[in-house]
């Protein structure tokens, strides 16, 4: 890795997966699905409060960082408050992660591996997806990408006044952008003392003091305004509960939170997250044997926040750990040349696993990644659902929302003009057991509610087995008369559904 060799093939082919990339995401962004419920719940937060209001803890179970949050605030504002605009600012985000990851793969593994990351960036659906998502998780995947970029090739640098005051702002409002920032900029900076000369250690350890300082203030004014006070909401304690570890020596939570890693968040399916996994152990061997340098200042944003999460402060679970990507891919791509190269004199049938290697893993994000330039992603699709309602609805009837559905249907009902008065908030979910007698009769007591009435909509949100068990109670207590769906393919999936149903002979 330490020798770059020049292949123009391989640079066209690089470049064509960045174009590609671009194109895809340009594809999903223009085609304008409907915001699903996190991004509904955080649309609301965005559009309905002040941004001072931002700073404190969000409604509908939310939590961001207030810089991401005051720049979609901005938007909305100076262009209207619609999907393509709450979206744009991530795509802008996710557009130069591209340029960033491509810089970033050139100077930190091998030509071979290069366009191997490259294209996996490019084209695996977790990249693609958060790069049009009302969320802060590609901000957070930029964050790693831009701070690496700016910060490793200074590892070992003195800093003049003028660049002290840069990285100090940098740094400082990445963290108001990105919460996992703090993690990326402390793993790095320490990779920066453990590589150091012993001689020039302490001397750039108090040349960077005032940098520091400025990072720390930062965080500290965050975590009192922002991070605390969200991190007491007890639905979101409650959520992540499971994603810490029980004890320090923990190792069984370790390996499972590893392993899912590369399914989730990263999108590797079936069999091949394991095979990334795989490829994963092998790049880190590569980087070991060549470059241990690199191999300390990728590793050290995992490290950073392993120890978070063993401190129980920041899980290691799903898209919070997004931001790990831009390494992961690395140490992936690294790990494929290896098996490809390392052993082609003594052991040749070990080309032969890298060959299968490269081919699951770049090959299936390949075809889905071309699949969504002709058939971009829907996820719950609120908009033809309340269309279809509109469109049907006749004087006195009656609108019913469902808990699970209230976060989208609130976010567009103004634009389908309605008002307060106009429809019933439901108050409370359905319960995933019918035996779970408590919230089963909550549940009961709220449709009950609706019983002698002719004509009632109700407008669900819920996975396909879900919804089965919801129509199967409202058949006891009325008729069906009518039912929409825009997608009811996906038992895992959560879909919107309407019904119109006839109460009236219900007593």
């Amino acid at each position: 890795m330490t020798q770059k060799k020049n292949y123009p093939l391989l640079r066209y082919i690089s470049i064509f997966f960045l174009v590609f990339g671009i194109f895809v995401r340009l594809i999903q962004y223009v085609s304008n699905r409907s915001l699903w419920y996190d991004e509904a719940s955080l649309a609301l937060n965005i559009v309905n409060r002040s941004y001072l209001e931002l700073l404190g803890p969000l409604d509908y179970d939310q939590a961001a960082p207030p810089g991401f949050l005051w720049i979609e605030k901005l938007f909305v504002q100076l262009l209207g408050n619609n999907e393509y605009v709450l979206r744009l600012f991530p795509l802008i985000v996710g557009i130069i992660s591209i340029f960033a990851f491509y810089q970033f793969a050139q100077r930190y593994s091998s030509t071979l591996a290069a366009p191997i990351a490259i294209a996996l960036f490019a084209c695996l659906e977790s990249t693609i997806y958060y790069a049009t998502e009302v969320k802060q998780y590609g901000v957070d995947l930029m964050g790693t990408l831009i701070l690496s970029l700016l910060l490793i090739p200074l590892r070992d640098r003195v800093f003049g006044k003028r660049q002290i005051l840069f990285l100090s702002l940098v740094g400082a409002i990445f963290i108001w952008l990105s919460h996992p920032a703090i993690f990326v900029l402390s793993g790095i900076e320490l990779s920066s003392w453990l590589s150091a000369p012993a001689r020039k250690r302490q001397s750039i350890i108090l040349n960077r003091l005032p940098i520091y300082l400025v990072w720390l203030l930062s965080f500290a004014v965050l975590f009192f305004l922002s991070i605390n006070v969200s991190a007491n909401n007890p639905r979101l304690q409650y959520s992540w509960g499971a994603s810490y570890p029980d004890a320090p020596w923990d190792v069984v939570w370790l390996f499972d939170s590893f392993g899912r890693f590369f399914y989730t968040p990263l999108s590797f399916f079936s069999i091949t997250d394991g095979i990334a996994l795989f490829a994963f152990v092998c790049g880190c061997v590569a980087y070991y044997r060549t470059n241990r340098t690199n191999l300390l200042f990728l590793a050290s944003p995992f490290l950073t926040t392993l120890l978070a999460s063993y401190l129980h402060k920041y899980p290691f679970r799903d898209r919070l750990v997004f931001f790990l990507a831009p390494p992961t891919l690395l140490f992936i791509a690294e790990g494929v040349v290896f098996l490809l190269t390392r052993f082609q004199r003594r052991y040749k049938y070990v080309i032969i696993l890298g060959i299968i290697v490269l081919i699951a893993l770049v090959i299936p994000p390949s075809i889905r990644a071309s699949q969504l330039v002709f058939t971009p992603e829907v996820k719950e699709e609120t908009v033809p659902v309340l269309e279809y309602v509109k469109s049907h609805q006749q004087p006195g009837d009656m609108l019913y929302i469902h808990r699970g559905a209230r976060s989208q249907f609130l976010y567009y009902a103004e634009k389908f003009g309605y008002r307060e008065g106009d429809y019933i908030l439901g108050g409370f979910l359905m319960p995933k057991k019918e035996d779970n007698r408590e919230p089963w009769v909550r549940f009961t007591g709220d449709i009950e509610k609706l019983r002698g009435k002719e004509r009632v909509w109700l407008v669900f949100r819920a996975k396909y087995k879900e919804s089965k068990k919801f129509s199967s109670y409202l058949d006891r207590i009325g008729k069906q008369l009518d039912f929409f769906s825009q997608r009811i393919d996906s038992a895992i999936q959560p879909c919107m559904f309407v019904y119109l149903y006839d109460f009236s002979g219900s007593p």
